[in-house]
This record gives C-alpha cells, sequence and structure tokens, in this order.
C-alpha cells in the first residue's frame, strides 16, 4: 500500500513537472509572437520596396501617389489616350441619305486606331453639344464639314483649355442646316488662311511633298510625295501665324508656275500647331483619298501615329538625315555632253567648289576623247550617260527600254572602255533622258555599279536604298531645276534671273531638309559668258546650314545611317527608352538621334540598360524641346538602349488631361 501511495505521489509529480514545462513552452511561444510580427513586416516592407525598385527601373522616377490605386489614379488609367470620334451626322445629312462617304471616313479613322491598339470611341454631334467630349483626350474630326454653332464653340473651348483635335479638309465650313459658314473658324483655330480647294477637273491626282525631319515626319523619307485623289476636293492653305507650322506642300516647283517660296506658303497641306493651351493638327485631305503603293501606305500610318503621338504628348524619335548641325545637303554634278567645249569652266567651278565632284559625261562622248578623259578624271570620279535603249526621247514606257543583255551589253561596254581610260573604277551611270526600270537595277547590282542618277522624278528628295541580291543600289535624282530647265525652257539669259531662279531651289531643299543636287551643262550654265554665276551659288550655299559635300562621301554617310535601326517608347511619365542597333559595319563616325519629347521638360538624365554601355553626350534645346543624341562607335551588330528621365514642367502636358475630366 505504501509503495503505491509512493509510486502515485511520483507519478502525479512528474505530471506537475510535465504541465510546468508545457505551460513555460506556451510562454516562451507567446513571447516569440512579437518577433514574427516584426519579421513578418518587414519582409512586407522589403516586398513594398522591392516593388518600388522595379516600378522605378522600369518606369523610371514617380510619385507615390501615383501608383495608389486611388479614384484619380484609376480614372487617369481608365482615360489615358482615349480617343473619340466625331460622326458627324450633320455632314452625313448634308450630303444625303445614299452617300456613305462620312461612315467610309470613320471605319478608315478607326481601323489605323485599331492598327494601332490605341482606344477609341465615336461620339455624336449631340454628344458634343452636350459637352459629353471631355473625358477625351484627343479628338478626331474626320470629314466634318458641317457642324453646328454649339459644336464650334465647344471644339474651341475644349482646345483653348488644352484639349487636342485632328481635323480634315474643311472642317465647319458649313453650319448644321447645310449651309455655307466660311472659313472663319479654320483661320481663328488654325492660325491659316484658306488658299484654294482642287477639283477633279483640275487633275485625277496631285503630288503632295512632306517636309522632312519633324516630328509628324518622323521615319517617312524628307521630301516623300504622298499622291493624293481629288475626288473629295483636298484643300490648300497658308500659314499665318508663328504658333502653326507648316508641314507640305503642294505646290509643284516642276510643272506649276509662280515663285516657289511664296507658293509653297500658300500651298499647305498639313500643318500643326497650339491654339490657347491646346494643340491640333490639320490634314487637308481624308485618308481615303490617298492612293499608292504599299510604301504610300507604310508612311501614311506613320504619319498618324507620329500625329496622334504629338497630339498626346508621347515622343517621336529619328534618325538625323545629315551630319550635325546641318538642316540639308548639297552635291554638285557638272555636266558634259555634246561636244567637249568649255572643259576649262568645268575645271574652275570644280576648284571653287573646294570638294571632290563627280563628273557626268556621255559615253559616247568620252571615248572619243580619251586624252580629256583622262587629264579630267584627275577632278573627280566619271560619271557615264548611258543609252539604255530608249527607243523615243519622250518615251517613259519601262517596255521601250532595252532588254537585260542589251541593258547589260550597253552598260558593261561603256564602264569597261572609261575604267581603261580613266584608270579608275566607274562606280555609278546616268541613263538618257533619265529614264531606268527594275532590269537597270538589276543589272547594277550583278554588276556591282552603286547608283544611278536619274532626272526623273522620284518620291523623295534624299537618296533612296535599295538592296537586290543582298547588294545596295542607290538612287539619286535631281531634286532641283537644273540649267537646261533655266535657260532653255525657262529662256532666263539674264545673270540676276538665273541666280534667283537657283536660290529659290536651294532655300525649298533646306525647308524640305534635303538634298539639292546642282548640274550645270558644259554648253548652257558653264559657257564663259554665264559660268561666274557658279561662285555666287557657292557663296550662297555656304551661307546656308547645307552641308557641302561631294557623291562618294555622302553615299558613305547614307550607307552607315541607313545601317542603324532605331526604336523607341514611352516607359512613364518621366521616362523614355531609345534603343538604336547598328545592321552595317561598325561606325566610327558620329550620328545624331533626335528626340522630340512633344512637351515641356527639364532635369534630363540620360542611363543605359545595360551596365558598361557607353553614355552618348546630347545637347538640349530648351525652346523646342528637342534633344539629339550623339552616338559614336556603335559595332556591327551591337544595340544600345538608352534611359532618359526627366521632370514635366507642367504634369498636365504629361500625358494627363485631369482638367477635362468629370469628377462626380
Amino acid at each position: 500500500m505504501a509503495l503505491k501511495e509512493k509510486k502515485y505521489s511520483s507519478d502525479k509529480q512528474k505530471k506537475v513537472r510535465s504541465s510546468a514545462e508545457a505551460n513555460e513552452a506556451i510562454k516562451g511561444l507567446r513571447v516569440n509572437y512579437p518577433i514574427i510580427f516584426l519579421s513578418g513586416l518587414l519582409i512586407l516592407i522589403a516586398s513594398i520596396l522591392t516593388f518600388l525598385l522595379i516600378i522605378k527601373n522600369i518606369y523610371g522616377n514617380y510619385e507615390l501617389s501615383e501608383v495608389l490605386p486611388t479614384k484619380e489614379n484609376l480614372q487617369e488609367y481608365r482615360y489615358s489616350d482615349r480617343i473619340g470620334i466625331l460622326y458627324s451626322n450633320y455632314t452625313a445629312n448634308m450630303l444625303g441619305s445614299d452617300v456613305t462617304w462620312v461612315q467610309d471616313n470613320i471605319d478608315t479613322w478607326k481601323e489605323f486606331l485599331k492598327n494601332m491598339k490605341i482606344k477609341y470611341e465615336v461620339f455624336s454631334d449631340l454628344d458634343l453639344e452636350e459637352a459629353k467630349h471631355q473625358n477625351y483626350n484627343l479628338i478626331i474630326l474626320a470629314g466634318s464639314k458641317s457642324m453646328s454653332d454649339r459644336e464650334v464653340m465647344e471644339i474651341k473651348r475644349y482646345i483653348d483649355a488644352g484639349g487636342s483635335v485632328l481635323a480634315t479638309g474643311g472642317v465647319a465650313t458649313f453650319s448644321d442646316e447645310a449651309k455655307w459658314r466660311g472659313w472663319d473658324f479654320f483661320k481663328e483655330t488654325f492660325g491659316m488662311k484658306f488658299t484654294k480647294e482642287l477639283s477633279p477637273a483640275e487633275a485625277l491626282k496631285k503630288n503632295h511633298t512632306l517636309r522632312g525631319n519633324l516630328p509628324l515626319t518622323a521615319g517617312i523619307p524628307t521630301g516623300y510625295i504622298l499622291k493624293i485623289a481629288t475626288w473629295d476636293r483636298p484643300v490648300y492653305a497658308e500659314i499665318l501665324e508663328q504658333r502653326t507650322t507648316q508641314v507640305s506642300y503642294w505646290f509643284d516647283y516642276r510643272g506649276e508656275k509662280g515663285l516657289v517660296d511664296e507658293q509653297i506658303r500658300k500651298s499647305a497641306g498639313i500643318a500643326n500647331g497650339t491654339y490657347g493651351k491646346g494643340r491640333f493638327v490639320w490634314y487637308g485631305f481624308e485618308l481615303n483619298s490617298v492612293v499608292g503603293n504599299n510604301e504610300d501606305y507604310t508612311n501614311l500610318a506613320k504619319l498618324v501615329k507620329n500625329s496622334v503621338n504629338w497630339l498626346t504628348y508621347n515622343p517621336t524619335s529619328f534618325v538625323k538625315d545629315w551630319p550635325e548641325p546641318y538642316d540639308a545637303a548639297s552635291i554638285y554634278l557638272p555636266t558634259i555632253e555634246e561636244n567637249i567645249n568649255n572643259i576649262s569652266a568645268v575645271k574652275s567651278t570644280i576648284e571653287i567648289y573646294k570638294k571632290d565632284v563627280s563628273i557626268i559625261v556621255d559615253g559616247e562622248l568620252s571615248l572619243k576623247h580619251v586624252k580629256e578623259m583622262s587629264n579630267l578624271a584627275n577632278y573627280g570620279d566619271i560619271i557615264p550617260i548611258i543609252d539604255l535603249g530608249a527607243l523615243e526621247e519622250l518615251s517613259t514606257n519601262e517596255a521601250d527600254l532595252g532588254s537585260k543583255e542589251i541593258q547589260r551589253a550597253d552598260i558593261t561596254y561603256i564602264r569597261d572602255s572609261l575604267n581603261k581610260i580613266t584608270g579608275r573604277p566607274i562606280k555609278g551611270i546616268t541613263p538618257y533622258y533619265g529614264f531606268y526600270n527594275q532590269t537597270t537595277l538589276d543589272v547594277l547590282a550583278e554588276e556591282n555599279i552603286s547608283y544611278i542618277i536619274t532626272d526623273s522624278l522620284t518620291d523623295r528628295s534624299v537618296p533612296n536604298k535599295i538592296i537586290l541580291n543582298g547588294k545596295d543600289v542607290f538612287i539619286i535624282t535631281n531634286t532641283s531645276r537644273d540649267d537646261i530647265r533655266i535657260m532653255k525652257d525657262f529662256g532666263l539669259t539674264d545673270l540676276e534671273f538665273q541666280k534667283y531662279t537657283y536660290f529659290e531651289d536651294i532655300d525649298r531643299i533646306i525647308f524640305e531638309g534635303g538634298l539639292y543636287v546642282l548640274k550645270l551643262h558644259n554648253n548652257y550654265q558653264l559657257r564663259p559668258e554665264f559660268h561666274r554665276i557658279f561662285g555666287d551659288i557657292s557663296k550662297y550655299m555656304a551661307s546656308q546650314n547645307i552641308w557641302i559635300t561631294s557623291l562618294p562621301e555622302l553615299l558613305k554617310w547614307w550607307e552607315s545611317k541607313s545601317g542603324v535601326e532605331l526604336k523607341y517608347e514611352t516607359r512613364g511619365k518621366r521616362r523614355i527608352s531609345v534603343e538604336v542597333s547598328n545592321h552595317k559595319k561598325t561606325r566610327e563616325d558620329e550620328f545624331t538621334v533626335e528626340v522630340n519629347f512633344n512637351k515641356a521638360v527639364k532635369n534630363i538624365e540620360i542611363s543605359a540598360e545595360l551596365i558598361n554601355t557607353p553614355i552618348p553626350e546630347f545637347d538640349f534645346n530648351e525652346d523646342t524641346q528637342i534633344m539629339y543624341l550623339y552616338v559614336k562607335n556603335l559595332k556591327e551588330d551591337e544595340s544600345r538602349t538608352y534611359l532618359i528621365d526627366f521632370e514635366n514642367v507642367n504634369e498636365f502636358n504629361a500625358n494627363e488631361k485631369i482638367l477635362f475630366r468629370k469628377t462626380n
């Protein structure tokens, strides 16, 4: 009995100790709760900081209030880059119920915006009159010829307060009752004056020349010619105010009469500018009026995208056509035809030019004057004029040119003969009458001839590089009126009139930003009584911001430029990324990337996405809000991504349209 009680007492003590130990363990766990809480809190804070760091690395600088799920931020996300397209019932009613013109234009704009992956809505005249358009960052007035007085007032208020509008044609020139209103809204809002309206009776289509190196024409060849059908009656206008920039012109300097500078100013076909706090872009034609090939539609898509970017305060960027700081370029091509008269004048102008030149010579003529050609080759490369088998002087039919065998025989005969005479390789040709075809280009590529100079009208005022069988061939067109045109066709023999005509073309090329090709012939401008005008032309070019260069130097530059691929995107309100890639040989020379912020910014910083990437030097123009990146030593197949961080001078311009949004 005593043993049992002792055992029972021992077991009880063990249970008490076990219970006490358990209580102590529980107390220990309770003591660790704050540590667990603090650890979790630290992990949460670290996660938030990591998230914010990732956001900063991707999108650049930001404010904490911008990433919180507030009502304002949700509205900002909802309405970001939201575009409204006005369906003008008033215009549709004016045209008649059986005409689908308005709907066709709307459908085209919807297709463009859809391809750009931009959200849009179609709204009505009543919506605009009731001020239900204020949530849109951009309003498109496509073919809205007929608008009510209330609509006109709302649009003016919208732009004046900071909204953006893209309008086409004769916007708001008729009332909602189809009565003629006139061009007062157009003049007041866009700062332009109506010049004329083209009708199909004048021409079935019209060439429309785009200026280069502008925010709206980024990525489009300088001097590119959009072909516009006249069935929609496209509009000419004249820029009146400095707040408006002319982007294109209708005037054809080759065939139309009039003072070039004056007629270009009066024939604007695209313009962009400001009205109050807002922005506008105006096209003097409808998108459905553009006719042509795939390249025409590709460049039209670029024009639309650039316009939308500019209107929504997003950047545009491109590789500049010419070395910094030049806005245009020029080459001199003295030309010898019919005889070898006045060669001394040719040589004297080359000495004045002070650059290597390439001399165009009639191919058959050159073979008859071996000694003179051998001496002339000391002054520059010889470019032979070659008959490619055109049966008639005025024929432009491709079928009238020789077959591939005939063209090859003509080209190689002249080339090989001149190689022996001059001891220099023949790198390019120019065809008689300027006519060539695809067969010609195929032969040039196969024979390692790198360029062709033609008087035929091309679609740009800069060299056009094409690749055939893996080889580059450059097409260079005559971008100005040569001395035959001036002296023979215009009948200008007075030196002052001649000089004025040359200066007109130089000014036009600077306005476009293209290449000025100066061709002077031995039997026209280079005659003894006329050739001294070359000195005046040279001095005038030297006084302008023109890169005066040689044809070999030009082609070397253009070959390097064409190998650079540029991509850019908006990473956030305060960051842009610019990627440059080189698909040619290592670029030891410097090229310039122009970045248009399209809004007011300050305190710019540049970094790279990858460490050890060379950071380029840059300049920033505060007046134009344009940055120039000077990229050097871009190796073959190398890509560099630059991150451009900045502060917005006015956050209203940072893609924010809170001013127009209803907050209730």
